[in-house]
This record gives C-alpha cells, structure tokens and sequence, in this order.
C-alpha cells in the first residue's frame, strides 16, 4: 500500500501511516478469525502470511517501488544526535513500554494465564477472546512499524521484502526464554537474545557465509533451543 501511495505522491505522514494502519488492520482481521471463528492462532498466521504475501505480489506485481521521499529516508537511516540510529530507539522505547505492559499491569497478568491455561483464566473471569484479540492487533501495530522502518531503511517496496524473517524472529523469542506452550517469557530475554542473533548474523555476514549456510545455522539453533528444555525436565524426571 505504502508503494501505491508513493506513486500517487504520497508524503512522509501519509506514507507512515498507512504503514501502520494496515499492519493493524492485518492483525486485527487475524485476531478476528481467531476469536469469533475460533481458528487455531498458528494456522491463522501461517495462513494469512501467505495471503497477505500473495495480495501484495498481485498488487505490486515483481517489481520495486521507489521515490520515497527524503524525509521518509529518516525513519530507517537517520540517527539521533548523529550517533545512535533512530531504529535502535525506537526498539528500545518498545522494549521499555511493552515490559512495562507486560509484566507491570493487569493486562500483562491475563497474558500470562491465558498461556499457562486458557479455560481456568476464562473461569476466573479473564476475557480470554478480547485480551487475545488485542494482542493480536499489538503484534499487527508492531509488524506495521516494521514495515516501515524496513521500507525506508531500504528505500524501496518489493513484495519478498523480508520473506523468511519469520524463522529468525520465532529463535529469537524462544531463545529469549519464551515458552512454545505459553505461560512464561520477559521481554528482557527476547532483547538479549534479539542482540544475540544480530551479533550473530553480522559476524557471519563479515565472514561471507553465504546465506543457506545462515538459514540452516538458525533452523539448527531453534531445534536446540526448542530441545534443551524438554531434554532438561526428561533427565530431572528420571532422578
């Protein structure tokens, strides 16, 4: 959408938030089908990845669109006081405000027992469809943000921009101490591990590791990640 709006002569705030708007959209649209349809939250967003992806490939079609303006160029390659990038910031003041939500407020506490145990938080007079929905339109407001600070870092709109992002983003979150199952995780874990993986890549980047090596690096890195926890709780077991 952002690339139509460019070609249309689109500013900066238009351009920025139709960005968002949309990534709300789409995550609210996902909370939707989970909540009233009662779809399972994994099959909705695998599924609706694939859609979303292939609207845009109909729309856009297999080319880049540019002519975004300068001040728009801010977002994804500016710095603040010349020194630390805006999207470092940005990140930072997320992180801060999305801890404090999570683990200082009632809502963060509903969070929680929803993933320990859905149907006991509903008998406690948790509203497990609403709080659900409004997680997913906070992880649609995000992916919004994301797509445009990508979009100016890069200068463009294709529509495989950041294909296969999500791999690295779920050993990201796990191997910050998120749980598969639900009912544990800090949002300061997901930052370390976030600066961990960025570290990580980088230096294989340096290296000239070419890219599939990378992609199998990571899929083996969520495995054990995945791996180690259940591995742990089965030799504590047999004690």
């Amino acid at each position: 959408m952002m690339g139509m709006a460019v070609q249309a002569g689109a500013g900066t705030p238009v351009l920025v938030g139709i960005g968002i708007v949309v990534g709300l959209g789409c995550g609210a649209f996902n909370g939707l089908l989970v909540t009233r349809v009662g779809l399972p939250s994994i099959v909705v967003t695998i599924g609706t990845m694939s859609l979303f992806r292939g609207i845009a490939f109909i729309i856009l079609g297999d080319q880049a669109y540019k002519g975004y303006p300068s001040s728009f160029a801010f977002f994804g390659q500016g710095y603040v006081w010349w020194v630390v990038s805006f999207e470092l910031v940005l990140f930072l003041i997320a992180a801060v405000v999305y801890w404090f939500l999570l683990h200082r407020t009632s809502f963060g506490r509903r969070v929680f027992a929803i993933g320990n145990n859905p149907v006991a938080a509903q008998f406690s007079g948790v509203r497990v469809g609403r709080t659900k929905f409004i997680l997913f339109c906070l992880t649609g407001l995000m992916s919004g943000i994301a797509s445009v600070l990508i979009t100016s870092r890069l200068g463009s709109t294709r529509p495989s921009i950041a294909q296969g992002y999500e791999l690295e983003v779920i050993t990201m979150v796990v191997l910050g101490g998120v749980s598969i199952l639900g009912g544990a995780g800090s949002i300061l874990g997901v930052v370390l591990a976030a600066f961990i993986m960025g570290l990580v890549t980088f230096g294989l980047g340096l290296l000239n590791v070419p890219g599939i090596v990378m992609s199998i690096f990571i899929g083996l890195l969520l495995i054990i990640v995945i791996a180690l926890p259940i591995v742990w709780r089965r030799l504590r077991g047999g004690r």
